[in-house]
């Protein structure tokens, strides 16, 4: 199988390298700098044991690939905000022997959240989720980082809505030879909405640089607890803490890496970035959908979507929030008003 990675960044990168490291064919889809960076020098992967440079197919759009193969997966790692124009510019590439891409190949949605498969279904046929456990940052055009050891990272693989085949069965064999763990699972969305849950402190740190300090943690478990309230009243099942415990303890410990760059989540990275997005609309934003589809409140929710999103458009700093006026803020959101 061939590997079309939608979105080379920190976790497509990563991904992608790791493959071609296996010996997997691999083609990177980038834009701007990134992808002239990436036709010209190649892939920079740094990792605990070494910094690796592959040279790789790179692209922009299905065009310069001058039409897909077979037994090529596409693996979709946009941002979910990006993920509509991600899938209408690949849904109609023509594959070799008749049919599209939408018809035909397999669709891999290596992102956070759960909409962006919700998106793939309505355009392709064959579409797999990842619940995606990866530490990884896009550190400039051309260079990922992935700090995990012994694994790279964890990423539970199955058919969406739910079920497994072969396909994904290959693709998880590739994935472990990359380094990954990839178990196969009949109900991925149980993994992803576990996910989900933890991601809703991205905007948390996103703001104000930190998740991990006693005060963000308290922040953090009053935001989590209205998406738990709002799973349960929609009825939404998702696993425990000690399934994923289980799944992951041990494998995947982060090493400091000599010369990188301040770490930070996906959020924190669209910040520092300034791409002018974040995904807090597809992470506290799905949890505020849910809310309001089932008349629940989310108050704490909807401040951090709020807030994120005005960070990201008006391009201000990641981190650049104090943590005691956004809990300040929080504690007025969710004091009721008559």
């Amino acid at each position: 199988m061939r590997y079309i990675i939608i979105g080379a960044g920190a976790v497509g990168g990563t991904v992608g390298g790791r493959l071609a490291q296996a010996g997997r064919e691999v083609v990177l889809v980038a834009r701007g700098r990134h992808l002239a960076e990436l036709a010209a020098h190649g892939l920079r992967l740094r990792v605990p044991e070494e910094e690796l440079t592959y040279r790789l197919s790179a692209v922009d759009g299905p065009g310069p690939l001058g039409g897909l193969r077979p037994d090529d997966v596409l693996v979709l790692a946009v941002k979910t905000q990006d993920t509509v124009s991600a899938l209408g510019a690949w849904a109609d590439a023509p594959v070799a022997g008749g049919g599209t891409a939408a018809e035909r190949l397999p669709l891999v949605c290596l992102q956070n959240g759960v909409e962006s498969g919700r998106l793939a279904l309505r355009r392709f046929r064959r579409v797999y989720g990842v619940c995606v456990w990866l530490p990884s940052a896009f550190e400039e055009p051309g260079v990922v980082s992935a700090a995990g050891s012994p694994l790279t990272g964890i990423l539970h693989l199955g058919r969406l809505p739910h079920g497994t085949d072969d396909t994904a069965r290959r693709i998880a064999a590739d994935l472990a030879d990359a380094r990954f763990e990839a178990p196969v699972v009949p109900d991925v969305a149980r993994w992803q909405y576990a996910k989900l849950l933890a991601n809703l402190s991205n905007a948390i740190e996103a703001l104000t640089g930190t998740r991990d300090t006693e005060p963000a943690q308290a922040l953090y478990a009053r935001v989590r607890a209205e998406g738990a309230a709002v799973l349960a009243a929609a009825g939404i099942g998702y696993t425990s803490a000690e399934e994923e415990r289980a799944a992951r303890d041990g494998k995947v410990t982060l090493v400091p890496l000599d010369g990188g760059p301040r770490g930070g989540g996906s959020s924190w990275q669209s910040l520092a970035r300034g791409t002018g997005t974040i995904e807090a609309d597809y992470l506290n934003g799905e949890i505020v959908l849910l809310g309001r589809l089932h008349d629940v409140p989310t108050p704490l929710n909807e401040l951090l979507q709020r807030l994120a999103d005005r960070f990201a458009r008006e391009r201000r700093a990641a981190g650049s929030l104090p943590l005691a006026d956004l809990i300040r803020l929080a504690d007025e959101a969710a004091t009721p008003t008559d």
